[in-house]
């Protein structure tokens, strides 16, 4: 497999980004009864699909998936932190650690990625 181009992780990072962004959104819908965390949340969650589709090409979808969702696990859980007030006990954090270091060793250790 040849090497990655850094371009695809970059639109990675987007996409995760978008993500956050909408996920973020999502709390503030009030099951979609607010209309702009509603569009929002709608235009983000597309967007971060559409940025999804361009990577998923070069990379395999395994790793992608691992990559987007837990990046986008633990930024999502800083951002309800952070912007939401939402408390995080030792246990979580411990997770979202072991989230964090999965994401690593797929990505430095696996096989399965070309660098």
């Amino acid at each position: 497999m040849p090497p990655i181009p850094i371009f695809n992780y970059l639109l990675l990072g987007a996409a995760i980004a978008a993500e956050v962004v909408a996920t973020t959104a999502l709390v503030r819908t009030e099951s979609f009864t607010r209309l702009w965390p509603s569009v929002i949340t709608i235009v983000f969650y597309a967007l971060s699909f559409w940025l999804l589709s361009f990577p998923i090409r070069v990379i395999p979808a395994g790793i992608v998936y691992a990559i987007w969702s837990g990046a986008g696990i633990v930024l999502i859980t800083l951002a309800a932190w952070l912007a939401l007030g939402q408390k995080l006990d030792f246990p979580a954090i411990i997770g979202l650690c072991l989230i964090i270091a999965g994401v690593v060793v797929i990505h430095i250790f696996s096989g399965s990625v070309e660098h």
